[in-house]
């Protein structure tokens, strides 16, 4: 077995990518478990919103820069006005990012905001809206860690196609200099 195929096969950033699992993970285990076990909804709510908080920063601010090169954030302008920002690494660095990475975060980002949905209509089939109100916190943080990332990874599907024709074209035309003997 070749050396090289071992370590493509691997996480290249584990603890990000633990972390990046971790509070999606701790905010749904804690909210099924307690909902299950423990009646006291100030609990649910206050620790489950805790978690899910904690999960969108981390995910915002840090696994989504690691693990798949893309950033967004909000500013506003000196009218007044909301401009979302949306940010990815050059093509060439997006072309080396560690699939696997890749896909963990984008399987668990859409996966946790399914998994919530799912929740929301098990509180709408037992009435019970202020549970409801706690999956609406948690799935409206999840939606826009997807909406925000989305965005940024349209861009850098652009930035990767525009590297990919560049770098063809580099090879092509260095190619034919060569077949022509043109330095």
């Amino acid at each position: 077995m070749d050396q090289r195929q071992v370590v493509s096969e691997n996480y290249a950033n584990p603890i990000t990518c633990f972390f990046h699992v971790l509070f999606k993970a701790g905010a749904l285990a804690f909210y099924i478990l307690f909902s299950l076990f423990v009646k006291s909804f100030v609990i649910i709510f206050v620790i489950t919103v805790l978690l899910a908080a904690l999960d969108f920063w981390v995910v915002k601010n840090v696994s989504g820069r690691i693990l798949v090169g893309l950033r967004w954030w909000n500013e506003i302008d000196d009218d007044g006005n909301s401009v979302w920002k949306f940010e990815c690494l050059d093509g060439e660095s997006l072309a080396r990012m560690n699939k696997k990475d890749s896909w963990l975060f984008w399987w668990t980002l859409y996966l946790t905001a399914a998994a919530w949905i799912v929740l929301g209509i098990f509180s709408l089939i037992r009435l019970e809206a202020d549970y409801l109100l706690v999956v609406g916190v948690c799935l409206s943080l999840s939606i826009a860690n997807i909406v925000g990332f989305t965005k940024c990874n349209k861009d850098a599907k652009k930035n990767i196609q525009t590297f990919a024709q560049n770098a063809l074209a580099s090879r092509v035309t260095s190619s034919l200099q060569s077949a022509f003997g043109v330095i």
